[in-house]
């Protein structure tokens, strides 16, 4: 059966072509990458209901038990955002944050970027009704789909604090915490493999 996240967020290897960053970038043959081994990087996901994300019950108990205080809206489009060409260019220069980055896509769709514990990028596609929690520390990248547009809602423990750091930060506390967490295996534990 398959998982019901599935149908609102989609992970796989990226090529390593140069085209245009809106494209889905599959390797050939596709290699997918699943929930249950995004989890393992530390990147935790949800299907909510977009419709009613003012009364959704769900939504209210993950704020809740983790402890997500803050809430607003990002829409990213030509059209909405200012300064559009250099923020989607910044978006996807690769960075962390010391702390999580929570999307919830309450419309559109985008793509986040993420490596794995070999260091080779897998992009998760996130369609309305998915919410991605990237845990503090991870190195990732953002754009926008062909469709060009996305409504998020952005959460935060406390008062947002966005800045981002660009690559390479790995001295930073939340950097070290990150690899400890998720990158550095237990002998015995079967990390995430790009040739599997």
């Amino acid at each position: 059966m398959q998982d019901p996240r599935e149908e609102v967020i989609q992970a796989w290897y990226m090529d390593d072509s140069d085209e245009d960053q809106r494209l889905p970038h599959h390797k050939d043959p596709k290699e997918f990458v699943s929930l249950d081994q995004l989890s393992e990087l530390g990147v935790l996901s949800w299907r909510l209901d977009a419709d009613n994300y003012e009364t959704d019950e769900e939504l209210k108990k993950i704020r809740e038990d983790r402890g997500y205080s803050y809430m607003d809206f990002c829409e990213v489009c030509p059209e909405k955002l200012p300064n559009y060409e250099e923020k989607i260019k910044n978006f996807f220069e690769e960075h962390l944050h010391t702390d999580e980055e929570i999307r919830y896509c309450v419309a559109g769709s985008g793509y986040f970027d993420v490596r794995d514990r070999n260091e080779k990028w897998i992009r998760i596609w996130v369609k309305k009704g998915g919410m991605i929690v990237l845990p503090a520390g991870c190195y990732h990248r953002f754009t926008l789909d062909t469709d060009n547009y996305i409504k998020a809602m952005r959460l935060f423990v406390g008062d947002p604090v966005w800045t981002p750091f660009n690559r390479p930060h790995d001295h930073l506390p939340a950097r070290k915490g990150y690899v400890q967490n998720f990158l550095q295996k237990e002998a015995g534990d079967s990390p995430i493999d790009a040739a599997a």
